[in-house]
């Protein structure tokens, strides 16, 4: 039975994403490609790996000690690159971040562009995931370091504090919401929406509205909280976004600010690991640096 190390990191990478699709693009295969290296690991092995279904992918017992062992190997590379790398020049080393979308947006990269400037040997792996997901990646190995909400179950991890993240509703400032200085989510349904095109947070918001029994009325899906602010501003609609970006962008936008009275609106945020004794170097540098200060 012989594996390469692409096959070991896309076996991982299709099992985290619970879809050979996403799995195959999270490494930059095609999906043929993936596919076929997929066929021809069960093929090798004569074993059937991956539980192919309609609502995606799940690893038979086979495929979950694989993945166990799989884990275990591309850690011990991770580890080796690690070490050699404080003496080899030219080697580079790559720590793997899972992190929401408001890590990613609003503090990530100030936080991370010191760090990498002074450490240019290393390479950031910056996916963007739910909370939740973040915690079962971190604990199944699938990332060294993980940013998430705190309001998830993390009793088997490793957290320190790194950022707190409001929620704010911006508005023109013509438009009713704005002489209020709060307000809760769920007067807000009968009002049309500026979204982000799909992400943690998005989810974390639509999923929130659904568990009241609503359905947003989304106006149009967007990539950036700027976008959401300018259209925001300009009355086609209200829109929800980290109170650091509302604040930023409210200098050369006319946007009103009202914050969220709902408790999920006011995420304390952690930077998080399994076991620091398990970090190469380059990550327990990184965990390090990204805990020194709370925001």
């Amino acid at each position: 039975m012989r594996f390469d190390l692409t096959d070991l990191r896309l076996f991982l990478a299709v099992v985290d994403a619970g879809s050979i699709t996403h799995g195959a693009a999270e490494i930059g295969l095609s999906l043929p490609a993936a596919s076929e290296r997929l066929r021809d690991m069960e093929a090798t092995g004569e074993v059937t790996l991956l539980n192919r279904g309609r609502r995606g992918i799940a690893p038979t017992q086979a495929g979950e000690m694989l993945a166990h062992h799989a884990r275990t190997i591309l850690h011990q590379m991770a580890q080796m690159r690690g070490d050699i790398g404080q003496y080899a020049k030219g080697l580079r080393a790559s720590v793997r971040i899972f992190a929401n979308t408001a890590a990613i947006a609003e503090f990530l990269p100030r936080r991370l562009a010191p760090w990498m400037a002074s450490h240019p040997q290393i390479d950031i792996d910056l996916k963007e995931r739910q909370s939740a997901d973040i915690a079962r990646s971190i604990a199944a190995g699938f990332a060294e370091i993980g940013v998430l909400s705190s309001t998830i179950e993390t009793s088997d991890l490793t957290l320190r504090p790194f950022a707190i993240d409001r929620l704010v509703v911006v508005a023109a400032k013509s438009h009713g919401l704005a002489e209020q200085t709060r307000v809760r989510f769920g007067d807000l349904f009968g009002h049309h929406f500026i979204g982000l095109t799909g992400g943690a947070l998005q989810d974390h918001i639509d999923g929130h509205a659904s568990r009241a029994g609503a359905r947003l009325k989304m106006r149009v899906r967007l990539r950036s909280f700027d976008g959401i602010c300018q259209m925001a501003g300009a009355g086609a609609g209200v829109g929800i976004v980290p109170e650091s970006a509302a604040r930023r962008y409210r200098r050369s936008m006319d946007i009103a600010i009202i914050r969220l009275n709902d408790d999920w609106a006011t995420r304390h945020l952690s930077v998080c690991i399994r076991n620091e004794s398990e970090l190469t170097p380059p990550a327990r540098a990184l965990f390090d640096h990204l805990s020194q200060v709370s925001e």
